[in-house]
């Protein structure tokens, strides 16, 4: 997660660079202040199913109403960019950009993004966003930013993202558990949790027998990581049904865009 420098891929085509040893990035909570106070921020999600954006002010609250639109498919980075150029132009003015990508993201630097396009790998979105705006950016996965939107920032806290997959995020008293990638854990007969709980599988088992699986899921990680509350986003969040565990609790799927001021401070 940095500022990225002067350079830049060519946004036209946006073609994968050769793979380059990273450093992981400091959590976000873990960086000196950057920028001056007043400064506003376009809060990007990039998602399996949609793009939305919104300008936050200093304090990380909206200044205007969320644009979406539809995530292109294929979802290449040339694809991606282009939608996400139709998100930006609607924005009023911004000074930085913070991203939230379905995927592993070091150094500003795509390593996977399972639910886009294999054409991701070792993309240095930091640089093509900032080319695309202008403006400097900051990149983190989508579940730890919609984590931000929504701890507390004290004791252990676990974000559960349910929607065109599952993403996962972990704090520890605030501070950001980096590149936790709970999905792809084998979970229950011979499936993954993601294979257990994406959209494919809502849409094949109907809400009843999909949210069964939801709380079967929480039953197995609460004694895992024994977490002081676990959040539900996501796009399927909303949709569990039955008696969550007393602290579970439903965020608003806007949380992955307001999480996008902590990049910052």
């Amino acid at each position: 997660m940095t500022i990225a420098k002067g350079r830049a891929p060519r946004v036209s085509d946006v073609a994968a660079k050769p793979t380059k040893q990273t450093k992981p990035a400091k959590p976000p909570s873990a960086e000196a202040p950057v920028a001056s106070k007043g400064a506003r921020t376009l809060a990007l999600d990039i998602g399996g199913t949609g793009l939305k954006g919104m300008v936050l002010d200093h304090d990380g609250k909206p200044l205007n109403e969320r644009v979406r639109v539809e995530t292109p498919r294929p979802a290449t980075p040339k694809a991606l960019l282009a939608a996400l150029a139709q998100v930006i132009k609607q924005q009023p003015h911004f000074d930085r950009v913070s991203v939230g990508f379905p995927g592993v993201v070091m150094d500003g630097v795509v390593h996977t993004a399972p639910n886009l396009d294999p054409t991701w790998a070792n993309v240095d979105i930091d640089a093509a966003v900032t080319k695309l705006t202008q403006k400097p950016s900051r990149v983190l996965n989508d579940a730890a930013i919609q984590g931000f939107g929504a701890i507390e920032g004290h004791g252990l806290e676990l974000c559960l993202t349910l929607g065109t997959g599952v993403g996962s995020s972990l704090f520890v008293d605030g501070i950001l558990v980096p590149n936790l990638e709970l999905g792809h854990h084998p979970f229950k007969k011979g499936e993954t949790y993601e294979e257990y709980l994406d959209n494919a599988t809502f849409e094949k088992l109907g809400k009843k027998k999909w949210s069964k699986r939801v709380l079967e899921a929480l039953a197995q990680l609460q004694p895992i990581f024994n977490p002081r509350v676990i959040y539900l986003g996501g796009g399927n969040a909303k949709r569990v049904v039955g008696e969550l565990p007393s602290n579970v609790r439903i965020v608003s799927n806007d949380a992955g865009i307001l999480g996008g001021i902590a990049l910052w401070r």
